[in-house]
């Protein structure tokens, strides 16, 4: 069913696109957490490009089905500073940077390897306890000491909303995030922030008309995960 689930959420994320008239690319990321790898291959045939993972050691074993690395990869959950070397070493894009230890925690392992490390700040808008993100508040220093680390590129935000039945309740949330978006585009060199990435299997339609670029989506293309 990857197929057919593939070409119902590009439908999806298209009709989403169109109610709020937006024409600019839309980036779906294939989060493959807990699912096997022959659903990643399944996936990539059929044309996804850009692969999130949550764990580094499960994207690791992953990786090795791709040596010819035509993939982006996506790391979007919590990355822990000890495995910061890992991350640096092999995902193209760190969405989840949520705090001053690990950004420079980053930027030196991405030093050590000669590498400008793409990154994005994680916020918790939500403000939820069990959410990973730096506090809306304490955004704008984390942003200001980013520019000061040689070895990463700050390209956007990415955040998470909360999980709740009443989807309107996450667009200001979403709302938010996107404010946040674009006044980093003003405090960063012109067309270094791109990226905002929110939303999910749930509620990838609302992020998409708040203005979201990046979506990530795992239940709704590989079906439940398997714990």
């Amino acid at each position: 069913m990857i197929k057919e689930n593939l070409e119902t959420i590009r439908t999806r994320m298209a009709e989403a696109a169109a109610r709020v008239h937006r024409t600019d690319e839309i980036t779906l990321i294939a989060v493959t957490k807990n699912h096997p790898v022959e659903c990643m291959i399944e996936a990539a045939a059929c044309g996804v490009t850009d692969v999130g993972e949550n764990r580094v050691q499960e994207a690791l074993g992953k990786m090795e089905a791709f040596p010819d690395n035509h993939l982006t990869w996506h790391l979007i959950g919590h990355l822990q500073t000890n495995k910061a070397k890992q991350a640096v070493a092999h995902f193209d894009l760190i969405h989840s940077i949520d705090s001053e230890h690990l950004l420079r925690a980053v930027d030196k392992e991405a030093g050590k390897i000669d590498k400008v490390q793409d990154i994005l700040l994680q916020v918790n808008v939500a403000r939820e306890e069990q959410k990973s993100g730096v506090e809306v508040e304490e955004f704008p220093q984390l942003c200001e000491l980013a520019k000061e680390m040689p070895h990463v590129r700050v390209r956007g935000l990415m955040c998470m909303a909360q999980n709740t039945e009443n989807l309107e309740e996450v667009r200001p949330v979403f709302r938010i995030a996107h404010a946040l978006y674009e006044d980093m585009k003003k405090k960063f060199s012109e067309g270094q922030i791109c990226y905002l990435s929110m939303g999910m299997t749930h509620d990838f339609e609302i992020a998409i008309e708040e203005g979201a670029n990046m979506v990530r989506v795992g239940t709704a293309i590989f079906g439940p995960r398997n714990y």
